[in-house]
């Protein structure tokens, strides 16, 4: 599908659709991993899930591209896209609860979500607590900003020990933000969603799947 901006999207629809998550794609953005991940929550939770590609003005882009890119990035682009797939999930599925998900990039987009009230759920898997130097352009607010709003709702972030991504300092000021904060001492990043990654750690990510299904059907 296409939201309202023009961004591809993915949508997986199950028969009944017991709340709706919209899911932020790593720095790849959509390809046939996050259509089967889509298709495998709306199957196995029960979850209407919605997925914006991040590039959409960048199709095939190599990960060296996108790398450089993200510094150009705009929050109000990328944050208002997943609020479109939001709205898609509430006004043509029907769903009443909508969650924000991401992963790595995704996952630094979903907590600077975390204040939005649209979203009545935060999950975060190895998101940037602060942004990357090499990423810091003006289009882009930092993280904590979010997490430390009044209006900030409920977080789970799920973290590596040994990923550079998100340092020790940085996960003990989420921590302090009042989010829900696993950390796996042993994991790098990206160990939870590509089973072909070197870095995934199958216990881990069972672990880990099983915490965001309770604190998402809560």
């Amino acid at each position: 599908m296409v939201l309202a901006s023009g961004t591809p999207a993915e949508l997986a629809v199950p028969e009944q659709s017991r709340r709706g998550v919209v899911l932020a794609p790593d720095i790849m953005g959509l390809r046939p991993l996050f259509d089967d991940l889509c298709a495998r929550l709306a199957a196995e939770q029960g979850w209407a899930v919605c997925a914006p590609e991040p590039f959409p003005n960048h199709p095939g882009a190599p990960v060296e591209e996108r790398l450089e890119l993200v510094r150009t990035l705009r929050d109000d682009e990328q944050i208002g896209d997943l609020l479109a797939a939001a709205e898609v999930l509430r006004t043509e599925v029907g769903v009443e609860r909508v969650a924000v998900l991401g992963f790595c990039l995704g996952g630094m987009y979903a907590l600077k979500s975390a204040d939005n009230a649209v979203f009545d759920r935060v999950v975060s898997f190895y998101g940037m607590i602060r942004v990357p130097e090499q990423f810091r352009g003006p289009g882009h607010r930092e993280p904590l900003a979010s997490l430390r709003s009044p209006d900030v709702r409920p977080v789970l972030a799920l973290v590596g020990g040994r990923d550079h991504f998100t340092p020790a300092a940085d996960v003990d000021d989420l921590e302090a933000t009042g989010a829900t904060v696993v950390r796996y001492p042993e994991a790098e990043h990206g160990f939870v969603h590509d089973p072909d990654r070197p870095a995934h750690r199958a216990e881990d990510a069972a672990d880990a799947w099983r915490r965001v299904v309770a604190f998402l059907n809560a």
